[in-house]
């Protein structure tokens, strides 16, 4: 039986598995999440996911040598004009609603997959379009001060009270969220895991 481990401190990923019925153990990566020199967001966010599946799988594999592991990574950006990671504080959460507002934008979430021991590697991404109402002013400050919007990307979480200004979205609802269950659901089957 392979163990499954998210390289993530995101409570919105573990919920997400916790709901596909994947059992798993949770693992943080130290990676820093920098977005770098203008990198295509596809590449970045394969990047990033890489960088922190390797990182929690390095640190397994002197350790679970009688344990086959699967390790995921993954890191979410928002698109629109540029790239947008999370908010550095609430003018910078201002300016990025600000932008989304009245408009769409893209989301996009790599995954990796990496199996210790061994290393083999899978990889991929997941790209949704967004809808955003109209705000005022008044009603972006008002989102912010709930404190909803500081440790997503983009400035909103569309599974809780950010879904209050999600207009439309075009795509994997999940991957919004944080991570696209089905691509990922695919991702693990190549490695031999059934989840039906």
């Amino acid at each position: 039986m392979k163990e499954i481990i998210l390289a993530s401190a995101s409570p919105r990923r573990s919920w997400l598995l916790k709901q596909a019925g994947i059992v798993f153990k949770t693992v943080p990566s130290d990676v820093e999440e920098v977005i770098g020199e203008a990198a295509a967001p596809e590449e970045l966010v394969l990047r990033l996911s890489r960088m922190k599946a390797e990182s929690v799988a390095g640190k397994l594999g002197g350790t679970h040598s009688a344990t086959e592991s699967l390790v995921i990574g993954a890191d979410t950006v928002v698109i629109k004009d540029g790239i947008l990671g999370k908010p550095a504080d609430k003018a910078d959460a201002f300016n990025m609603l600000k932008a989304l507002q009245g408009g769409w934008h893209e989301v996009i979430t790599g995954i990796t997959v990496v199996s210790v021991p061994g290393f083999k590697s899978l990889e991929g991404y997941e790209r949704t379009r967004v809808k955003i109402k109209g705000m005022s002013d008044e009603a972006i400050f008002n989102y912010i001060n709930t404190g909803e919007p500081m440790d997503k990307a983009g400035a909103y979480g569309i599974q809780g009270i950010g879904a209050l200004i999600v207009e439309r979205i075009e795509g994997c609802y999940f991957n919004v969220v944080g991570l696209p269950l089905m691509r990922l659901g695919v991702m693990l089957e190549e490695f031999g895991i059934k989840l039906f």
